[in-house]
Order: C-alpha cells, then structure tokens, then sequence
C-alpha cells in the first residue's frame, strides 16, 4: 500500500532531521496517516509535526518545515507541502497513479489481497438462529455481516471457517416439539390447543403437513399421550433444511453446521469442561445447583452452570462450545457475531475462555443492532400477523438477493438501520446498490462496444491519463487495499458499501467528463480502455467482497454512450 510507503518517508524524513541536528533526538512514535477531506489538501496528511512538538520544544509549524527539508524523493511523491498548524500533506504524482493502472490489470482478482492473517486459523460463528422458526430480517444482517467479514478475512491471508451452531437441544426445542405434535394432531381432526408459550406460526402447520405428507400418522399417540420425540427431531431437521435453504439463496454458505446436541454426546466436550471446572475448584454448589464461581475472575457475579434439575444451562453449553473452539480444534481466533441482545453475555463468555484455558483476547464479539424495515417514511410491522414475523426469505422475494445484502450492510453494525423496501427496489441512482452496479454495467457496455468497433487497451500510454476527472479515480481505485484492512481491524464490513458508493461516484464522474471511445484519438482511447478495465476489476472485487454481483448489463444498451 503506497500509504505504509509515504509513512516510512516520514520515519524516514525525522531520522534524517535528528541526524543532522535539525531536530532533537526523541523515540520516534507511531506515525498515522490520513486522507484529507479536500483534494487540494493533498491525497495523504501526516499529523506527526503535530505530536511531536512537545517533545523537539518547537511550534508544530517549525517541526513540519524541518521534516519537508528531509523527506527523500520517491517515485510516487510529486510534492510535500507544509499546512498550518502543522501537517505534512503529500501530494502523489500524477505519472506513477497513471501507471498503477497497468499494475491492477496485472493483479486483477488478486488485487488488494493482503497478508495480515498470516494463514491463522479464523473461525467465524454467525446467525446461530434457534431452528424451532424460519431466519427473519434480524438475522439477515448477522448474515450479511458475517459472510462479508468472512470474504474479506480470506482476501486479508486468514483462513477462514464459517461455522452455524445449531441450537437442537434445551427448553425451546422441547416447546417446539410439542407445538409440532399439537398441529400434527389438528391435522388429524383432533380439537387440541398449542401449549403454553408454544409457537403460533403458521409455519409450523406447514412443517407438521410436510411430516403428514411423508410420514402418515407414524407419529400419532393415543390422546393425552406424550408426543413421539423422534417427531421434534424430524420437525427440527425440516425447519433447518428451510434455514440452509434461505441463507444459500442470500450467498451464505457454511463450512459446518455445529449441533449442541453433540456436545454431550459420548466425547463430547461438555463433560470434559465440567471435570476441568471442578479440578481447578471453579465451581460451587449452592440453591440445589452447581455454579461457575466467575467472580474470582473479575466478574461482578457467579454464574448457574447446572439448575437444580439438573439440567445444563445455556451459559454451561456456550463454555462447552468454545472450548472445543479454542482447546480441541485449536483456532488462532473466533469471531463470533451477535445481536445486541446478547451484550450482556459478552465478559461472562470470556471469563469462561480464560478459565478453560484459551486466550480470550482472541475472541472478538461483533454486536449488531436492530433493523427497521420501511416503505419510504411508513414502518413494516416485523410481525405481520400474531406468530408471523417479517422472514428474511419475504425481503429477498420483494427487493432481490443483491440489494439486501448492499442495504443491510450500510450501516456499521452498532448502529440501529432503517431498511427502506422502496429504495431498494428502484431502479435509479436514489438507490445505492443500484448506483454502484450500474456503474459496473456502464464500464462492461464501453468495453463490449469498443472490441465491437474493433478498439483495444493493448499498448495503451497510460501517461495521457492527466485528466482531473481520471486521476481522481485512479487514486479512488488505489484505496481498496486500505479499506480491506480497515474492515479486518475494525471487523467493520460496512467500510466496503462507503466504499463502494464513492468508487462509484468517482466513475461516473469519470464518464460524464472523458469520452471513452475517440476515432481521431486512437491513442487516448486504449488509455482510457486501459483505465476502464481497471476500474472494471476493482469494482467487481468490491462486490464480490460483499457477496454481490457485478452485472454487465442493467437496462438497454441504447441509453449509453461511450
């Protein structure tokens, strides 16, 4: 990244300055750049002048003068200027971003990968939605986030695993077995109600006719009778197969489906973490119960581990869970991606990493917030009718599978989000997905043309790219590199939507002012082919990173002009 290239010219420049007096000697400190807000202020700004001048006992103003004297020539450097009250901004130059044209083109879908991961091992658990209802618009973000911050991860050098942990066992699978039963029997013609705190959706008397269908009355008891448990079993395995379903259809694909159940299975790691817990006299039996004494571990309380009925708690399962994630299959790092609801859940969990032995700075919880669906200023009820939520297969069916995902990761994930079923559907540069890959389908309509018109890049003098218009998006499309750092360091995939808006804003800006195709300039015409082939590539990888398409066509050809 030519960024980490201008910081070391500024490491490189206070050394200079210190070596010869200019400065007095100080450790240097870490040395950040950034983008000013306004071009003419340059493409990058070091504030080092500024954090310094305490320690050189000079104004931050003489501090940048002394640094522009040392600042060593570099290819991709046109100018240093000094800024009031005392900035370092940096000026690329205009010949060496041309040339960066022919560099993307050369890496083309390598572009902007990255080695931070090293090849560590990542785990990523997200969604993990209780299969005893369908995935709904809440669960759709977790999935858009998740399955954005896995692409991204694996294009920064981790190796990356997406793991779905199924919660097939505890009080709420019980409930939704015996709702099942309840609607099997009315399917029969029995006058049975649901039980208490059952689930009223219509979904499953969808799931209970689906078991009717294949199975008969196999499952029918005498009445009062408890209800078969294989029939839940089926009943989860149904609901779950719709689960893969509707996350398949959005781009979401897991390496592993992980069952709780498993857990206490024979080899299973809850009765091994129990043994460990109670060997390291971490634990206390109190109330009938056993609990996890947490608070020797900086917690503000204990934690129940088993009820008095001898049942595990759900905390007991999660420190289960994450010890087979850190102590049996050995991951680097886990990620796991919450809802907000969860927060409070959040120190508990790594309280329990560290007591089983794993590094709990090296599980990240990633909280998202709620999502407000709308249709322009009026709000979508998530519950349509009693029992029926707002499912994320229902916003897929209306908006498409592009411009939910784009929508759902606009905002950063601790902020709340309006989802505005409108825009998403219109087809004009209001909406932003849209905006983006009608930028997409401009370059592949020019470039469809051009070999048409029989025009090629080859040979092309990228040096004639010295047009405003042109080096604004030559650095626009040098940028990708940082942005998929920023989201691994601040596990922040929303990074890429800004990102993707502005690159392509910064195209048709390109294309309004630059005409692409000139007969009586054969020349300028393969350098621009050259940048919109760059451009092209660039573009695609963003949306590839959000598990989006990149179309060649958006509406009729008739419209462009090249």
């Amino acid at each position: 990244m030519i960024r980490d290239e201008i910081i070391a010219l500024t490491a490189q420049a206070l050394a200079a300055a210190q070596a010869v007096g200019d400065l007095p000697q100080f450790a240097t400190p870490e040395i950040t750049t950034e983008h000013p807000a306004r071009p003419e202020h340059g493409d990058f700004s070091a504030n080092l002048p500024l954090r310094i001048q305490g320690l050189a006992r000079m104004k931050a103003i003489a501090v940048a003068e002394a640094l522009q004297r040392h600042v060593p020539p570099h290819p991709a450097v046109d100018r240093v200027i000094v800024a009031p009250p005392g900035f370092l901004n940096f000026y690329l130059a205009p010949g060496w971003a041309a040339a960066q044209t022919d560099v993307i083109v050369g890496e083309g879908d390598r572009f902007a990968a990255l080695d931070i991961g090293a090849g560590k091992r990542v785990q990523i658990e997200y969604v993990s939605a209780n299969p005893t209802g369908p995935i709904h618009v809440g669960n759709g973000r977790g999935a858009a986030i998740g399955s954005a911050l896995a692409n991204v991860m694996r294009t920064a050098g981790y190796e990356v695993e997406q793991e779905y942990y199924v919660n097939d066992a505890g009080t709420q699978v019980a409930i939704f077995g015996r709702t099942l039963y309840a609607r099997y029997e009315q399917l029969f013609g029995r006058e049975v109600a649901i039980p208490e705190n059952g689930y009223p959706g219509e979904y499953v008397v969808d799931v209970a006719r689906a078991v009717k269908d294949r199975d008969g009355d196999r499952y029918l008891r005498a009445p009062g009778e408890e209800p078969d448990p294989d029939l839940g079993r089926v009943g989860l395995a149904l609901m779950l197969d719709g689960i893969r379903s509707d996350l398949e259809h959005v781009g979401v694909h897991y390496d592993r489906w992980y069952s709780e159940r498993s857990l206490m299975e024979d080899g299973g790691p809850y009765a091994e973490v129990m043994a460990l817990l109670a060997r390291q006299g971490q634990v206390a039996r109190r109330e009938g119960a056993v609990w996890f004494t947490s608070t020797d571990l900086g917690e503000s309380k204990d934690n129940v581990l088993i009820r008095s009925d001898g049942q595990p708690t759900y905390y007991a399962m999660d420190i289960a869970y994450h010890y087979d994630k850190f102590i049996r299959r050995r991951f680097d790092r886990v990620i796991d991606i919450w809802g907000a609801d969860h927060q409070g859940h959040v120190s508990r969990v790594k309280a329990a990493v560290t007591a089983v032995g794993g590094d709990a700075d090296a599980l990240d919880v990633l909280l998202y917030q709620l999502v407000t669906l709308r249709r322009g200023d009026v709000i979508v009820p998530l519950s349509k009718r009693a029992g029926e939520i707002v499912t994320l297969r229902d916003v897929v069916d209306e908006v498409g599978v592009d411009a939910t995902r784009f929508f759902f990761l606009l905002a950063g994930a601790n902020q709340t989000m309006d989802f505005d079923l409108e825009l998403a559907k219109k087809q004009s540069d209001e909406n932003p997905v849209y905006y983006v890959q009608y930028a997409h389908a401009r370059i592949a309509g020019v470039l469809k043309r051009a070999i048409e018109e029989g025009h090629s890049a080859e040979g092309a003098d990228v040096s004639l790219l010295t047009h405003e218009a042109e080096q604004t998006l030559l650095r626009k499309l040098l940028l990708l590199p940082e942005v998929v750092e920023k989201v691994v360091l601040e596990l922040a995939p929303h990074h890429l939507t800004h990102y993707a808006q502005e690159l392509a804003s910064a195209f048709h800006a390109f294309y309004t002012q630059c005409r692409v195709i000139q007969a009586d300039e054969p020349a300028l015409t393969k350098a621009r082919l050259r940048l919109l082939a760059a451009t092209r590539i660039v573009l695609a990888r963003t949306l590839a990173l959000m598990g989006i398409s990149a179309p060649d066509a958006m509406y009729s050809e008739a419209r462009e002009r090249a």
